[in-house]
This record gives C-alpha cells, sequence and structure tokens, in this order.
C-alpha cells in the first residue's frame, strides 16, 4: 500500500522550520564553551564536550534513525526524536552539575540526525518538483541555523546568563515538536523495520573513535594512543563492514553505498567538508582576535556571531538558486560552481584581510559555497536510491560531512598552533593566510570527484520515486 503524494502547502515549510530548529539548537554550543567553563568551573577542554558530543551523537544515532524511520514509522521516529532534543534542552537549563548539561546536549544532538528523515518525508509525500527545492532548503538549514543561533544565544548569554541561552534551544525544540506533530503526514502501515544491533554497535563504536581521534587532538599528546585508538577504530569499522555484507537486514546497505555515483559524493562531501570548515573555523577566530596582535577585529562574542549573519544570508539565498542552476548546468557543474566560491572567499580573505568589509564578504561567500554544496549534495547522492532507503543513504551522507567537518576544525587549529610562535598566545598574521590557502587543494580534490564523474543523471534524480 502507498501513500499517496501530498499536496498540502503546509508541509514543505513545516520540513523547513522543524530543521532550521535542530540546526539553531546543534549549533547553541559553540557560543558558550567559555561561559559553560566558567560558569560551571571546568577546563575548557572540558566545556569543548558540549560541542562535540553532539557532533558525535548526530553522526552516530543517523543510521539507526534512518532505518527505523525508512517508512511506516517515519512520523513517530521523528517525533520520538524530537521528544528526546526536548527533554535533552531541559537538561541544559535546569541548575545542575555539568555531567547532567553534557548528556542533554548529546540528547540535542539527536536534531542535527533527524534531518535526513526530514528529507525523506520531503521525497515521499512532495510533488517532484517541490521536494527537490524542500530538499535543498533543508540540506542548508544547518547553514542558516548558525546565522540565526550565534548571535541571538551570544546575546542571551550577555544579558540574562548562560542557563538561559541554552533555554533558548529548549524553547526552539519545543516548537519544532509542536509543528511536526501538527503537519507531518501518517505514513501507510507496514511492519516494523529490523534493527541490525550488531551492527549499530559497531558503526558506533568505530565513528566514536575516529570522531574522538579528529576532534580532541589532545589525545595524540601520547603518540602511541591515538594511533590505537585510530587503528582500532579502523578495525572496527572493517569488521562492522563485513558483519553488514553478510546481513539480511543490514543497517546500512554497503552494497548501494558501493555504487559509483553514491560513493563519489560521499567522498566529495568528507573532503569539501574539511575545506569549508577549515575556512569557517579560521575566519570566525580571525574576527574575534584580540587588538594586540596588530591584525583581526577584536569583535566581542555577540559582534562576531552577528558577522555570521551575511553567512547565513548567503546560505539561504544558494539554497534557492541551486535548482535553477541545476537546471542550467546540470548537478555536478553546480556542485564545482559552490565550490569555486568557496576558492574566491579564501583567496580574497588571503587578499583583504587587512579591510574589515572584504572579510565579511569572505564570510558571505563562503555561506553561499556551503549553502551551494549542502543543497545539491542530496541530488548527487540520492541518485538512483530507492525511497525505502532515502534515510539510511542521506545518514551515512551526514556522517561523511561531520567527519569532514571535524577534520577542517581540527587542521585549522593544528596549522594555526603551528604558526604561533613560542612564548606567544596568538598565530602570526601569516599563519591565518597560509591556513587560509590550505584549504584550496581540499576544494579542488572535492570538485575534481564529481565533475570526472560522466554517468549519465536523470532529470530529477533527487527526487526519483524508484
Amino acid at each position: 500500500m502507498s501513500v499517496p503524494v501530498r499536496h498540502d502547502g503546509r508541509l514543505s515549510p513545516a520540513l523547513v522550520c522543524t530543521a532550521l530548529a535542530g540546526a539553531v539548537i546543534g549549533s547553541v554550543g559553540a557560543p558558550l564553551i567559555t561561559p559553560v567553563a566558567t560558569g560551571l568551573h571546568v577546563s575548557l577542554d572540558a566545556a569543548q564536550w558540549t560541542l562535540t558530543v553532539t557532533l558525535f551523537t548526530g553522526a552516530i544515532a543517523g543510521p539507526v534513525l534512518g532505518r527505523l524511520g525508512s517508512g511506516p514509522y517515519r512520523r513517530a521516529t521523528i517525533l520520538a526524536t524530537l521528544a528526546l532534543v526536548m527533554t535533552g534542552g531541559l537538561l541544559t537549563v535546569l541548575p545542575l552539575p555539568y555531567s547532567a548539561l553534557l548528556i542533554g546536549r548529546g540528547m540535542q544532538g539527536l536534531g542535527v540526525a533527524a534531518g535526513a528523515l526530514l528529507m525523506s518525508v520531503a521525497r515521499a509525500h512532495l510533488p517532484p518538483e517541490r521536494a527537490t527545492s524542500t530538499i535543498a532548503a533543508l540540506s542548508v538549514a544547518s547553514t542558516v541555523g548558525i546565522g540565526v543561533g550565534y548571535p541571538v544565544v551570544s546575546l542571551l548569554d550577555q544579558l540574562a546568563g548562560l542557563r538561559v541561552a541554552y533555554g533558548f534551544g529548549f524553547l526552539l525544540s519545543a516548537v519544532a515538536f509542536v509543528i511536526a506533530w501538527r503537519f507531518l503526514p501518517a505514513e501507510a502501515p507496514g511492519e516494523f523495520p529490523r534493527i541490525d544491533v550488531p551492527g549499530t554497535l559497531l558503526l558506533a563504536l568505530g565513528t566514536l573513535g575516529i570522531l574522538l581521534v579528529i576532534a580532541e587532538p589532545s589525545i595524540w599528546t601520547t603518540a602511541w594512543l591515538g594511533a590505537g585508538v585510530l587503528a582500532g577504530s579502523v578495525a572496527v569499522l572493517a569488521v562492522w563492514a563485513f558483519v553488514e555484507l553478510r546481513s539480511t537486514a543490514p543497517l546500512v546497505n554497503l552494497r548501494l553505498l558501493g555504487q559509483g555515483g553514491i560513493l563519489r559524493a560521499n567522498l566529495a562531501i568528507l573532503v569539501a567538508g574539511a575545506g569549508l570548515y577549515l575556512l569557517f573555523s579560521l575566519f570566525t577566530r580571525y574576527v574575534q582576535t584580540p587588538a594586540g596582535a596588530h591584525y583581526g577585529f577584536a569583535l566581542p562574542g555577540v559582534a562576531a556571531g552577528a558577522a555570521l549573519i551575511p553567512f547565513s544570508l548567503l546560505g539561504f539565498v544558494a539554497g534557492k538558486a541551486i535548482p535553477r542552476l541545476i537546471a542550467r548546468l546540470t548537478e555536478r557543474w553546480t556542485y564545482a560552481f559552490a565550490v569555486l566560491i568557496a576558492v574566491v572567499s579564501a583567496l580574497l580573505f588571503a587578499a583583504g584581510n587587512r579591510s574589515f568589509l572584504l572579510v565579511l564578504v569572505s564570510i558571505a561567500l563562503l555561506g553561499f559555497a556551503v549553502g551551494g554544496v549542502f543543497a545539491v549534495m542530496p541530488r548527487l547522492v540520492l541518485t538512483g536510491v530507492p525511497q525505502g532507503e532515502t534515510a539510511s543513504v542521506l545518514s551515512i551522507n551526514q556522517i561523511a560531512r561531520s567527519i569532514g567537518m571535524a577534520v577542517g576544525s581540527a587542521l585549522a587549529g593544528l596549522l594555526l598552533a603551528a604558526a604561533t610562535p613560542d612564548g606567544t598566545l596568538l598565530p602570526t598574521r601569516n599563519g591565518y593566510l597560509t591556513t587560509a590557502l590550505w584549504a584550496l587543494p581540499l576544494l579542488a580534490v572535492s570538485a575534481a570527484i564529481i565533475v570526472t564523474n560522466r554517468a549519465p543523471r536523470p532529470t530529477r534524480a533527487g527526487c526519483s520515486r524508484r
């Protein structure tokens, strides 16, 4: 039994609003790392986990949610996930110990993982043209969410304190739950999906290890420990692949993921995520550099958050423009165009970083590039994918994106640390320039991966209903 395509004009805005709320919730932790350290009397390294743990849970939960929400239980899975996100938000607001805050932030990371489910709703219940534009908008929700979340959360922390700032995330999760409850369509009845528990545990353990060695550079202070965790994680993922290929109900269909176009798309977003997030980390750190460094602009937290508004605005514009660009250029050349904009952003920063206006333009161009890459990616990765595998395939793409972003963040920190003279706290100005240029080969490789794939593509690959 199939569910008819839904023509209700309210479904698309409801999906986008729900995804936007999840994206803002995910970004809430970034401006509050220092307030958490000072307010709860923990180290900065410990406070960093309030951001890192959302990345971990979002990546690990994605495939499980994708399998649970593959059909008849999609609505129930999304609502249950948002309820958990709301519960996590409550833990961040209440005056509880740091451990409760960390658990709450981990639960909020589930909201990031729900994005793939929302895209599968659009693909299943909207007409092809509307589904295409909606999926593109859902893909750039994280870009727009940063521009909304950073300045608002920073301002709330400055005016009313840490717990009120976290309360903004809790409020958004409650709004998202109500919207989803009201507008998500019912699904056709069917059997409860089987969950590959051994595969889930192995994927969680392997992914956690990979993200840990990337996002927590301190683990490499003892070289043998870092190398051991990395080798162990790779071994666990190899065992996971062996188990999945022999399972009758795998968590992830690896044979499907191994198809040329899907494999290329996941590899491209992994590499692009590293280059794009390297630039994002670099730009946000540069504008906050204290005046004593003789470069940067010494922006306080609220102003630094406001500097990201152009990033979000151009990301939103990219999401709207991508379907039209695809119609003119095809998916792979649209992807290359978005990557080219990121290259221009890096070069403009390298040439004009003494000018605040040019740096803002660089940030805005990066927002367009990030929004463009994220908007076209579902079209690339969903080519030939059966509708029942939509959420599962997109969740793996989300893991690749998360790992790439973690690599970019860690690489930015590593390169800037290498450019910091002994006995000083800040890197040199040339260190920022060199780090920006490091993004260029990553971006070029990502574009080449997609452009050199000359396999024919259907006109509406992202909305195939096979």
